[in-house]
Protein backbone atom coordinates (compact mmCIF):
# COMPACT_ATOMS: atom_id res chain seq x y z
CA UNK A 1 0.00 0.00 0.00
CA UNK A 2 1.41 3.31 -0.83
CA UNK A 3 1.74 5.91 1.90
CA UNK A 4 -1.36 8.58 2.15
CA UNK A 5 -1.70 12.00 3.07
CA UNK A 6 -4.30 10.77 6.02
CA UNK A 7 -1.57 8.62 7.66
CA UNK A 8 0.93 11.43 7.46
CA UNK A 9 -1.68 13.97 8.50
CA UNK A 10 -2.64 11.36 11.87
CA UNK A 11 1.13 10.33 11.96
CA UNK A 12 2.71 14.35 12.34
CA UNK A 13 -0.92 15.63 14.01
CA UNK A 14 -1.24 13.12 17.26
CA UNK A 15 -0.86 14.71 20.53
CA UNK A 16 2.13 14.62 22.34
CA UNK A 17 1.27 15.52 25.65
CA UNK A 18 3.27 13.55 28.51
CA UNK A 19 6.78 11.45 28.02
CA UNK A 20 5.32 8.33 26.53
CA UNK A 21 6.94 4.29 27.53
CA UNK A 22 4.46 2.80 24.99
CA UNK A 23 2.88 3.23 21.51
CA UNK A 24 0.35 0.85 19.79
CA UNK A 25 -0.53 1.43 16.30
CA UNK A 26 -3.47 -0.71 14.62
CA UNK A 27 -3.75 -1.87 10.93
CA UNK A 28 0.01 -0.03 10.60
CA UNK A 29 0.24 -1.55 6.68
CA UNK A 30 3.69 0.06 5.71
CA UNK A 31 5.19 0.80 9.29
CA UNK A 32 4.69 4.32 8.64
CA UNK A 33 2.42 6.19 11.75
CA UNK A 34 4.63 3.79 13.71
CA UNK A 35 8.23 5.20 12.30
CA UNK A 36 6.69 8.66 12.28
CA UNK A 37 6.04 8.39 16.41
CA UNK A 38 9.40 6.95 17.16
CA UNK A 39 11.00 9.94 15.65
CA UNK A 40 8.59 12.11 17.17
CA UNK A 41 9.02 10.46 20.45
CA UNK A 42 11.22 8.84 23.04
CA UNK A 43 8.90 5.34 23.74
CA UNK A 44 11.30 2.96 24.49
CA UNK A 45 8.23 0.05 23.19
CA UNK A 46 6.27 0.80 19.83
CA UNK A 47 4.07 -2.10 18.94
CA UNK A 48 2.30 -2.76 15.68
CA UNK A 49 -0.46 -4.72 14.44
CA UNK A 50 -1.13 -5.63 10.69
CA UNK A 51 -3.62 -8.83 9.80
CA UNK A 52 -2.64 -8.71 5.74
CA UNK A 53 0.63 -10.71 5.59
CA UNK A 54 2.38 -9.48 2.70
CA UNK A 55 1.80 -5.97 4.81
CA UNK A 56 3.05 -7.24 7.59
CA UNK A 57 6.18 -8.87 5.62
CA UNK A 58 6.96 -5.48 4.25
CA UNK A 59 6.40 -3.22 7.95
CA UNK A 60 8.77 -5.41 9.50
CA UNK A 61 11.56 -4.81 6.46
CA UNK A 62 10.85 -1.30 7.43
CA UNK A 63 11.84 -1.56 10.51
CA UNK A 64 14.34 -3.39 10.56
CA UNK A 65 16.08 -0.79 7.88
CA UNK A 66 14.99 2.16 10.53
CA UNK A 67 16.92 4.26 12.55
CA UNK A 68 14.55 3.25 15.62
CA UNK A 69 14.59 -1.05 14.73
CA UNK A 70 15.32 -1.85 18.53
CA UNK A 71 11.94 0.64 19.86
CA UNK A 72 9.55 -1.30 16.88
CA UNK A 73 7.90 -4.43 16.57
CA UNK A 74 5.30 -5.48 14.33
CA UNK A 75 2.75 -7.94 15.33
CA UNK A 76 0.83 -10.43 12.50
CA UNK A 77 -2.17 -10.36 14.35
CA UNK A 78 -6.20 -9.18 13.81
CA UNK A 79 -6.92 -6.72 16.71
CA UNK A 80 -9.52 -8.96 18.40
CA UNK A 81 -6.54 -11.65 18.85
CA UNK A 82 -4.08 -8.72 20.07
CA UNK A 83 -6.46 -7.60 22.56
CA UNK A 84 -7.39 -11.19 23.39
CA UNK A 85 -3.59 -11.77 24.39
CA UNK A 86 -1.61 -8.75 24.40
CA UNK A 87 2.22 -8.53 25.56
CA UNK A 88 3.44 -8.52 28.76
CA UNK A 89 5.98 -6.36 30.63
CA UNK A 90 9.02 -7.63 32.35
CA UNK A 91 6.99 -9.07 35.33
CA UNK A 92 4.18 -10.44 33.51
CA UNK A 93 1.81 -7.39 33.25
CA UNK A 94 -0.41 -6.90 30.60
CA UNK A 95 0.51 -3.31 28.92
CA UNK A 96 -1.91 -0.64 28.90
CA UNK A 97 -0.30 1.46 25.75
CA UNK A 98 -0.02 5.22 26.97
CA UNK A 99 -1.16 6.54 22.94
CA UNK A 100 -2.88 4.05 20.16
CA UNK A 101 -3.07 5.43 16.86
CA UNK A 102 -5.35 3.93 14.00
CA UNK A 103 -5.67 4.96 10.43
CA UNK A 104 -8.65 2.56 10.05
CA UNK A 105 -10.52 1.15 6.96
CA UNK A 106 -13.34 3.03 6.05
CA UNK A 107 -14.75 2.93 2.44
CA UNK A 108 -17.95 1.10 2.44
CA UNK A 109 -19.02 -2.24 0.90
CA UNK A 110 -20.03 -0.96 -2.65
CA UNK A 111 -16.62 0.37 -3.53
CA UNK A 112 -15.18 -3.27 -2.99
CA UNK A 113 -12.65 -4.15 -5.26
CA UNK A 114 -11.60 -7.64 -6.72
CA UNK A 115 -8.19 -7.49 -4.82
CA UNK A 116 -8.69 -9.20 -1.26
CA UNK A 117 -5.96 -7.34 0.09
CA UNK A 118 -7.16 -3.80 -1.05
CA UNK A 119 -10.43 -5.03 0.55
CA UNK A 120 -8.73 -5.87 3.95
CA UNK A 121 -6.53 -2.60 4.24
CA UNK A 122 -9.45 -0.35 2.92
CA UNK A 123 -13.09 -1.51 3.75
CA UNK A 124 -14.35 -0.90 7.48
CA UNK A 125 -16.25 -4.57 7.57
CA UNK A 126 -12.48 -5.63 7.84
CA UNK A 127 -12.65 -3.33 11.35
CA UNK A 128 -15.52 -2.39 12.55
CA UNK A 129 -15.70 0.78 14.23
CA UNK A 130 -17.30 -0.22 17.60
CA UNK A 131 -15.21 -3.40 17.47
CA UNK A 132 -12.11 -1.45 17.54
CA UNK A 133 -13.20 1.33 19.85
CA UNK A 134 -14.18 -1.93 21.94
CA UNK A 135 -10.38 -3.16 21.70
CA UNK A 136 -8.69 0.13 22.32
CA UNK A 137 -10.92 0.76 25.84
CA UNK A 138 -9.38 -2.52 26.79
CA UNK A 139 -5.57 -1.97 25.91
CA UNK A 140 -5.48 2.10 26.36
CA UNK A 141 -3.87 3.52 29.95
CA UNK A 142 -6.16 5.26 32.06
CA UNK A 143 -4.45 8.33 31.23
CA UNK A 144 -3.45 7.15 27.74
CA UNK A 145 -4.75 8.93 24.31
CA UNK A 146 -6.68 7.07 21.25
CA UNK A 147 -6.28 9.12 17.95
CA UNK A 148 -7.47 8.25 14.91
CA UNK A 149 -8.68 9.86 11.07
CA UNK A 150 -11.65 9.34 9.65
CA UNK A 151 -13.82 10.34 6.95
CA UNK A 152 -15.73 13.90 8.41
CA UNK A 153 -19.82 12.15 7.07
CA UNK A 154 -18.98 9.44 10.12
CA UNK A 155 -17.36 11.32 12.69
CA UNK A 156 -20.47 11.61 14.98
CA UNK A 157 -21.23 7.84 14.46
CA UNK A 158 -17.78 7.41 15.26
CA UNK A 159 -17.83 9.62 18.26
CA UNK A 160 -20.68 7.64 19.84
CA UNK A 161 -19.18 4.14 19.48
CA UNK A 162 -16.35 6.26 21.06
CA UNK A 163 -18.46 7.19 24.65
CA UNK A 164 -19.99 3.93 24.89
CA UNK A 165 -16.67 3.17 26.08
CA UNK A 166 -16.13 6.09 28.29
CA UNK A 167 -13.84 7.15 25.41
CA UNK A 168 -14.37 11.13 24.66
CA UNK A 169 -12.87 13.35 22.02
CA UNK A 170 -10.40 15.92 23.72
CA UNK A 171 -9.11 17.64 20.34
CA UNK A 172 -10.48 17.75 16.86
CA UNK A 173 -9.50 18.87 13.48
CA UNK A 174 -11.71 19.28 10.18
CA UNK A 175 -9.50 18.62 7.47
CA UNK A 176 -9.76 19.95 3.85
CA UNK A 177 -7.97 19.90 0.54
CA UNK A 178 -8.64 23.70 -0.16
CA UNK A 179 -10.52 26.85 1.46
CA UNK A 180 -13.47 26.15 -0.82
CA UNK A 181 -13.89 22.42 -0.97
CA UNK A 182 -16.04 20.24 1.48
CA UNK A 183 -14.17 18.93 4.78
CA UNK A 184 -13.41 15.55 3.94
CA UNK A 185 -11.50 14.18 7.03
CA UNK A 186 -12.03 14.12 10.90
CA UNK A 187 -8.73 14.21 13.16
CA UNK A 188 -9.21 12.74 16.88
CA UNK A 189 -7.90 12.48 19.87
CA UNK A 190 -9.79 10.69 22.71
CA UNK A 191 -9.51 9.82 26.31
CA UNK A 192 -11.32 8.48 29.44
CA UNK A 193 -11.23 12.06 30.45
CA UNK A 194 -14.16 14.33 29.76
CA UNK A 195 -13.48 17.71 28.44
CA UNK A 196 -15.01 20.77 26.65
CA UNK A 197 -13.68 20.47 22.82
CA UNK A 198 -13.78 22.74 20.42
CA UNK A 199 -13.21 21.84 16.79
CA UNK A 200 -10.25 23.90 14.44
CA UNK A 201 -9.92 23.47 11.11
CA UNK A 202 -6.87 22.49 8.70
CA UNK A 203 -6.40 23.66 5.11
CA UNK A 204 -3.91 21.12 2.93
CA UNK A 205 -3.64 23.03 -0.43
CA UNK A 206 -4.28 26.82 -1.28
CA UNK A 207 -3.73 25.08 -4.67
CA UNK A 208 -2.99 22.33 -6.44
CA UNK A 209 0.70 21.58 -5.29
CA UNK A 210 0.78 24.65 -3.09
CA UNK A 211 0.79 23.49 0.19
CA UNK A 212 -0.52 25.61 2.87
CA UNK A 213 1.59 27.31 5.34
CA UNK A 214 -0.18 25.39 8.29
CA UNK A 215 0.37 21.84 6.43
CA UNK A 216 3.79 22.85 5.90
CA UNK A 217 4.54 23.35 9.33
CA UNK A 218 2.81 20.22 10.59
CA UNK A 219 4.33 17.79 8.47
CA UNK A 220 7.41 19.52 7.28
CA UNK A 221 10.00 17.19 9.62
CA UNK A 222 8.62 14.08 7.68
CA UNK A 223 9.32 15.06 3.95
CA UNK A 224 12.71 15.22 1.74
CA UNK A 225 11.47 17.74 0.02
CA UNK A 226 8.67 20.47 1.70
Amino acid sequence: MKIGTDAVLLGAWTPIKHELHSILDIGTGTGILSLMLAQRTQAKRIDAIEIDENAYEQCVENFENSNWNHRLCCYHSSVIDFTADPPTDAVGKKIKYGLIVCNPPFFSAEYKTNSNQRNIARFRDALPFDQLVACVSKLLHPEGVFSVIIPYQVEDQFVNYASKHKLYPNAIVHVKGTKSTKTIRSLIAFSFRKSKTQATELIIEIQRHEYSREYIDLTKEFYLKM
